[in-house]
């Protein structure tokens, strides 16, 4: 298991037995704090996460909060590499972040103000600054951006399949010891622009790995370094993909004002781009947002120009950022957000339409889909849907390593209960228990 979900493991208990509390107790106390009551926490999750077994993303602010640990939560990664705002130098805030991040040994909290502050006016001179420094010691060419570019979605394409627990620790290494040296040798001011570029791809991709571990606070700092490299460079598409990164997280933790916020920056930041699935991908996020703040009507305009603009994208995929984004992505993002509009029919043609018609390529996706479905059937009803959709979730999940499977496994066998009885719940319930 990761050594930081320890870390976080040791802090909470090292806290709760400072206290006197059982975990049980913990367990009450959150369940108050966070607003279900007394018994809106079982103990089981305080055992998992001193465990190390499960990252407390949803519970940290309230963990945080009653077990005064807000100081602790605190750490350092280097003067300028928040990239937040400030003059500091991107490349040595990147590079010492990444160092940092192999050997972490605590955990850093994502927070709406630091994603907010991301959005300062990056430093748009650097490159033509460290042109004109020549005393960088390697020369960098379009070899390298291009080796970057190719381990990138090689890493991208097992994190997808596989989840991102499985190879971040490889694409960290990578961006700390050989991007590094690449980031702070020699090149011609396009070379840079291209480098830059790349560099900023890559750290994204740490930062979405990250967050699929369940480390928030880690990958809020890697979308704000890669929007700021993306911006210096003048590269639209991967700056505004950056700053997706940072609504979809705030709209997971729940910040509403920074989710819609970060959203229309995106959209903002991909005006003049003329690629559909880049429209579509980020007006989605901004329909997501703004559903989650309760405005249905920007939330009904942005889907709207969402579903034109997925209408307009090319059969087959180019090779930009958002390229990935394909009809059946947007099909899924589409129907969970009508289902949070109160829409669950539609929300379940949008599922089927992903699964059934356009299609998912990758087994991490899948899995997260079918987990919707189930939840979709269940809520409308349809006990025999659900359990159908359950079972070729737990198909797709095993050996999965992403917080997002986890979380599904751990709502769908808390509906499960409802269900007692049922031979073929039990039986599902049974199954989700051996997936680790």
């Amino acid at each position: 298991m990761p050594r930081g979900d320890l870390a976080i493991g040791a802090l909470i208990r090292e806290a709760r037995v400072r206290r006197g509390w059982s975990q049980a107790t913990l367990a009450r106390q959150l369940g108050v704090a966070e607003g279900r009551g007394p018994s809106g926490l079982d103990r089981g999750s305080v055992y998992r996460w001193e465990r190390g077994r499960r990252v407390p993303d949803y519970w940290l602010p309230w963990i945080l909060r009653v077990l005064d640990l807000e100081k602790a939560a605190a750490v350092p990664v280097a003067p300028t590499a928040g990239g937040t705002g400030g003059t500091g130098d991107t490349v040595a805030s990147i590079v010492e972040l990444a160092r940092s991040d192999v050997d972490r040994r605590a955990f850093v909290q994502a927070s709406s103000a630091y994603a907010l502050a991301a959005l300062a006016l990056p430093d748009l001179d650097a490159i033509i600054r460290r042109v004109d420094d020549r005393s960088g010691p390697v020369g960098v060419g379009r070899g390298e951006v291009a080796a970057i570019r190719n381990m990138t979605k090689a890493l991208g394409d097992a994190a997808a399949e596989l989840g991102g627990g499985h190879v971040r620790h490889l694409a960290v290494r990578y961006l700390g010891e050989d991007v590094a040296g690449w980031l702070e040798g020699t090149y011609t001011a396009s070379t840079g622009r291209e480098l830059f570029t790349a560099a900023a791809e890559l750290a994204h991709l740490v930062g979405w790995m990250a967050g699929d571990e369940g480390h928030q606070g880690l990958a809020q700092r890697y979308y704000a370094h890669s929007y700021r490299l993306a911006a210096e460079a003048g590269h639209a598409e991967v700056a505004a993909t950056a700053l997706r990164g940072m609504a979809v997280q705030a709209i997971d933790l729940g910040h509403r004002a920074a989710a819609v916020r970060l959203s229309e920056a995106c959209v903002e930041q991909a005006r003049t781009l003329d690629d559909p699935r880049a429209t579509a991908y980020y007006q989605a996020t901004l329909a997501n947002a703004a559903a989650l703040d309760g405005d249905r009507t920007t939330a009904t305009s942005a889907l709207t120009a969402s579903a034109t603009a997925i209408e307009r994208s090319p059969a087959t995929a180019g090779t930009s950022w958002a390229a990935h984004y394909s009809p059946g992505r947007w099909a899924h993002e589409s129907g969970m957000i009508l289902a949070r509009l109160g829409d669950p029919e539609a929300a379940e043609e949008h599922l089927h339409l992903a699964l059934d018609i356009h299609g998912l390529d990758r087994r991490r996706t899948r899995a997260i889909v079918l987990a919707d479905l189930g939840a979709l059937h269940l809520r409308q009803g349809n006990t025999d849907a659900a359990l159908a959709a359950w079972e070729k979730f737990l198909d797709c999940a095993d050996g999965l390593r992403s917080v997002k499977v986890t979380d599904a496994l751990t709502d769908m066998r808390a509906r499960l209960t409802r269900l007692r009885g049922l031979p073929a719940a039990e039986e599902l319930n049974e199954r989700a228990a051996d997936i680790r």
